[in-house]
């Protein structure tokens, strides 16, 4: 009886949502033999497991077996009781802001608490820290603000395209979105700040960038790798 509640308490699921034993509503009691009925629907093909106590309905396309998005298999990692408590960072992040072409098998998540790493599947799991508070609203910000942190490390694409990349994508944000990410750029290091009044700069008026200039050391240099001459990155002692 419980065998078959299990199987259409599962049927009763979206493809690709990562579910737990909590997930199907059954009494705590029960856990050890939903957890048997789970591993014989693995050893059956019927779900998948991603990692220890974690499974998925496969979905199929004419590509063959679908995976869930990063988002669902860390989905745990970014909300607790209704609230955010972390974002999607890093290369993942790199693709949707069209910075590189390139998929990752590493998940890095930004967070406002320390964490080691861990491997959820197949993926690598790394935490970011974060020193801002964590809004959602702000989190598209934090994403374009971590990109211009790894600017060196986004792959298959140089230095000077990933710079004008991000700095195209400001140029399309609003004023009151420059204005926010300013504020949230002074809790990064120094080189982002750099970096973020450098490109405002470029596409705004300098007026919105003078917050970041002010809270750099004014004999710091920032070496990053530009070859071309640039008064902007002069001014911002950027190298």
């Amino acid at each position: 009886m419980l065998s078959k509640q299990v199987e259409f308490a599962v049927r009763g699921l979206k493809s690709d949502f990562v579910f737990t034993f909590q997930d199907l509503n059954f009494p705590s009691d029960s856990s050890a033999s939903v957890i048997r009925k789970l591993n014989r629907m693995v050893e059956a093909g019927a779900i998948t497991r991603l990692s220890k106590g974690r499974y998925y309905k496969p979905r199929q396309s004419a590509f063959g077996t679908l995976k869930p998005s990063q988002e669902e298999i860390v989905k745990d990692l970014l909300w607790k009781d209704g609230k955010v408590t972390g974002y999607l960072t890093g290369y993942s992040i790199f693709n949707q802001l069209g910075l590189t072409t390139q998929i990752s098998n590493i998940i890095e998540i930004g967070t406002n608490v320390r964490r080691n790493r861990m491997r959820r599947g197949n993926y690598e799991i790394r935490f970011i820290l974060q020193s801002n508070p964590i809004k959602q609203a702000d989190v598209p910000l934090f994403q374009l603000l971590d990109a211009i942190r790894g600017i060196k490390d986004i792959p298959d694409t140089s230095l000077a395209d990933s710079y004008q990349r991000l700095k195209a994508i400001m140029r399309e944000m609003e004023e009151k979105a420059i204005r926010r990410i300013v504020i949230l750029a002074l809790n990064y290091p120094p080189m982002v700040r750099a970096l973020t009044g450098a490109m405002l700069d470029e596409v705004r008026d300098t007026t919105l960038s003078q917050p970041l200039y002010d809270s750099l050391n004014p004999v710091t240099f920032y070496k990053i790798g530009f070859n071309a001459e640039s008064s902007t990155l002069k001014k911002w002692r950027i190298l």
